[in-house]
């Protein structure tokens, strides 16, 4: 853990605890996109859509099969960023450093907004910027407290977001099971059946919706920068790495078949309210706005507060490297890297203000630019995986499964991915936009580290 015992700038508290580590790990990153966005995707695809959330699920358990090898080895606060910077070269960390933090970056004002929005319904006189830009200041504040204190208000909003999906997932299957009053239980079979059947929209669309399910699935992988931070990093990576194939069954593929199977896809409504909300209403629950908005809240902040989280742990591990301003490395008494946290915080609220003030296609532009980070991170972990595993596969307690194969197979899925999107006119300018931002990340870290004489050698003999 080099990251985290080197003497000079400071070090992280290893205040997080298994129950913080396994509730991050279950639910710590489940935010609008799930109970809002996932209805954009159903309303484009059609049922179809649960193939997308199924290919993006089976990517998303092989990618973490891979970095939890790695990570297991080698826990490390920056983990993928680092991995790559040993495994490939150092400016492949510094892109995908950056290009993470940047996701992240970006996470914070959308989740913000989100949150200003539901609150402004309740209190009109009150701009929802403000209302963001005041959720940002709070929960920036709650990630200058110790790593500990973070972890147990993550704890106990990440439950309150379980407890929901879980009586989600049962009142639909008992609705469809005709055991609820008012509702005959019909399914999904006869949905498809008036509604176009089961890809109305053709396979076209469900490509388009797998790089929305992407945007949402992304983060499953911070519990290993997380689990850093922990007493038994390596043993809380390797739990949180087997468990996340259940994760994704339940918490994706069963609540959307909920939907989908109550939810008509042609339903006006279906993208302007949310999937969630949607079906309630469907199923003739009593407040189901104000219920879903309560749930939202809660899962926009818990996940704002994550991001701010996962965002500050990059930039610091990044200047732990001489990647970022070395000031971003400095940690106050309690292992915080304040710095860290106050510019990932400020520039998360200019973005959000900017939503208000500055012309919405420059908010746009930015949010594009993050579109495909997710399947380049991938790439990177896949790469990374395939070139580390080699030199010290005998070595390992967790592995990945039938290797090289898998890993050939994931790293020419997410290239095919990339190709597609790229040829798709709905995601082109997503797609063009992340590469030509990735490309330009990339040129600066070869140019800073050839600058600085940063070692160029991959360091295969340092990996695990």
């Amino acid at each position: 853990m080099s990251s985290l015992n080197d003497s000079g700038s400071g070090q992280l508290s290893t205040g997080f605890k298994p129950r913080h580590v396994t509730m991050l790990s279950i639910a710590g990153i489940i935010g609008a996109g799930l109970f809002v966005g996932s209805g954009h995707a159903i309303a484009a695809a059609g049922p179809a859509v649960i193939l997308a959330y199924l290919v993006a699920g089976t990517l998303v358990v092989l990618v973490m099969r891979m970095l939890g090898e790695m990570a297991v080895a080698n826990p490390d606060t920056g983990s993928f960023s680092t991995y790559a910077e040993k495994a490939i070269g150092p400016w492949a960390g510094f892109t995908i450093g950056w290009l993470y933090w940047w996701f992240w970056v970006l996470v914070v004002p959308i989740e913000a907004l989100a949150a200003g929005h539901i609150l402004n319904q309740w209190f009109p006189l009150i701009d929802s910027w403000i209302f963001a830009l005041a959720s940002v200041l709070l929960l920036s504040i709650t990630n200058l407290f110790g790593v500990s204190k973070y972890g147990e208000f993550e704890f106990w909003f990440a439950l309150l977001k379980v407890t929901a999906i879980i009586l989600f997932i049962g009142f639909g299957a008992a609705a469809l099971g005709g055991w609820v009053p008012n509702h005959e239980g019909s399914g999904l079979f006869s949905l498809m059946e008036n509604h176009g059947g089961f890809a109305p929209n053709g396979m076209t669309a469900v490509v388009g919706a797998f790089i929305t399910i992407m945007f949402s699935f992304i983060g499953t992988e911070s519990v290993t920068i997380a689990a850093a931070e922990s007493g038994e990093p390596s043993r809380n990576i390797a739990k949180a790495t087997r468990s996340v194939i259940w994760r994704i069954g339940v918490f994706y593929l069963l609540s959307i078949m909920v939907v989908i199977s109550v939810v008509p896809w042609s339903d006006p409504q279906l993208a302007e309210v949310g999937s969630y909300q949607r079906a309630l209403e469907l199923l003739q629950v009593p407040h189901a706005k104000l219920i879903v908005d309560l749930v939202v809240l809660v899962a926009v902040t818990s996940c704002m507060n994550s991001s701010i989280y996962i965002a500050s742990r990059m930039l610091f591990s990044l200047a732990r490297r001489g990647d970022a301003p070395a000031a971003t490395a400095r940690t106050s008494g309690n292992g915080v890297p304040r710095n860290a946290v106050l510019v990932t915080a400020f520039i998360g609220a200019f973005i959000a203000a900017l939503n208000h003030f500055a012309p919405a296609s420059l908010f746009d532009f930015l949010l594009s630019s993050s579109g495909a980070i997710a399947l380049l991170v991938y790439l990177a972990i896949a790469i990374s995986q395939l070139r580390m595993r080699r030199r010290h596969g005998n070595a390992l307690t967790l592995k990945m499964w039938l290797f090289p194969w898998l890993t050939y197979g994931v790293i020419l899925f997410i290239s095919a991915a990339l190709a597609v999107l790229l040829f798709t006119e709905d995601h082109r300018a997503e797609a063009t936009s992340t590469l030509m931002l990735a490309m330009g990340v990339s040129l600066l870290g070869i140019v800073i580290c050839r600058k600085r004489g940063k070692e160029s050698e991959v360091g295969l003999e340092r990996a695990y």
